[in-house]
């Protein structure tokens, strides 16, 4: 679609994904825990998937536990350590620029008498190591803060976030479904215990994701599905070989070059009177624009009719303005003019 332009909502699947997932689909198509040979070719294919994905951020293959997304990941990571805490409870540190599936966990887990600290972001959705020191209690059980901004783009300080969690002994997750692959991610040098990720934010199939847990195997994590002891026992349920396969063809053909529509939106904006939001610490395919003015808008959406997102994906059916602009101080007027135009996914270097 050449006026496809709300990649980090979703991307297409490439022909590398489907021609790695077709044979699982229909010829080896063998349950992964079966004790015959069938199943054990599966089980040996998520193996090298887990192996290659867990190359890609520094971790071990026994530390990736497959989910059916990152929203299934991040609520894992959330409740599978509250639930650890359920007769005393604690405190859960995250921000007011999250994904909803962390706000809406998070909201759940208020329900049932944890406390939550929500960090404001700057204007630029930035959200500062000094806020997060100063939030810390006694009784802190988990910090959760997302690596890039889902409608921003911003790039926050990981790095910082997770030296802060180790000095006070925190376990520390981090949403990365919009920086996986995208960003250097190292999951020991960033201090990292626990990271989400997608498929099909990066070229891979729908229905797919992982969750990055250190010593999975010893996490102590409480599941959200109890099964038959797939995932290290932390996620039961038969294992969807194709979709695992097919996210690993996503990772090991994931591009690094920008495409030309990078060029052709740069082009087109640059006729418009607009602000990108957002610091200078972005994923250069994520832009949120602010139009000057409705009229702006009206020019912008008719010469381009291009297919963008006001806000995120699941907000987009909603009538009330992002919560990620007006966490920025943004009116719901501005915010109406603000939409976020997403280019095709490429790798950036740094952390």
């Amino acid at each position: 679609m050449n006026n496809y332009f709300d990649y980090a909502a979703s991307t297409p699947v490439t022909q590398h994904v489907l021609e790695a997932m077709k044979p699982w689909e229909n010829e080896n198509f063998a349950n992964a825990s079966s004790a015959h040979q069938a199943g054990r070719t599966s089980s040996q294919a998520i193996q090298r998937a887990r192996e290659l994905i867990a190359d890609k951020i520094g971790a071990l293959p026994s530390e990736i536990i497959f989910t059916s997304g990152a929203s299934e990941a991040n609520n894992l990571a959330l409740k599978g350590v509250a639930f650890k805490h359920l007769d005393n409870k604690g405190h859960i540190i995250t921000s007011k620029i999250e994904h909803k599936c962390i706000l809406n966990t998070c909201a759940f887990l208020e329900s049932i008498g944890f406390e939550v600290t929500y960090l404001s972001p700057d204007q630029d959705g930035q959200i500062s190591p000094s806020s997060l020191e100063v939030a810390i209690q006694s009784n802190t059980i988990l910090i959760s803060i997302h690596h890039v901004n889902n409608e921003l783009g911003t790039i926050q300080p990981i790095e910082e976030f997770g030296a802060i969690a180790f000095e006070h002994d925190i376990p520390f997750h981090t949403d990365a479904a919009q920086s996986f692959c995208k960003c250097d991610i190292d999951v020991d040098d960033m201090d990292i215990d626990m990271l989400s990720l997608s498929g099909h934010k990066i070229y891979g199939p729908k229905g797919v994701g992982a969750l990055y847990v250190r010593d999975a195997r010893d996490s102590k994590l409480v599941p959200l599905i109890h099964g038959g002891g797939q995932e290290a026992g932390l996620r039961g349920g038969t294992s969807p070989t194709p979709l695992i396969v097919g996210l690993a063809a996503a990772v090991e053909h994931y591009p690094t070059e920008p495409s030309s529509d990078e060029q052709r939106f740069l082009s087109a904006i640059k006729e418009f009177e607009c602000k990108r939001n957002g610091s200078k610490k972005v994923v250069p395919t994520t832009w949120s624009v602010t139009f000057h003015s409705d009229e702006d808008v009206k020019r912008f959406t008719s010469e381009h009719p291009w297919l963008i997102s006001q806000g995120s994906a699941c907000n987009a059916l909603s009538n009330v303005a992002s919560h990620v602009l007006t966490a920025l101080g943004m009116t719901e007027e501005v915010a109406r003019r603000t939409y976020r135009i997403s280019l095709p996914p490429y790798h950036i270097n740094g952390k």
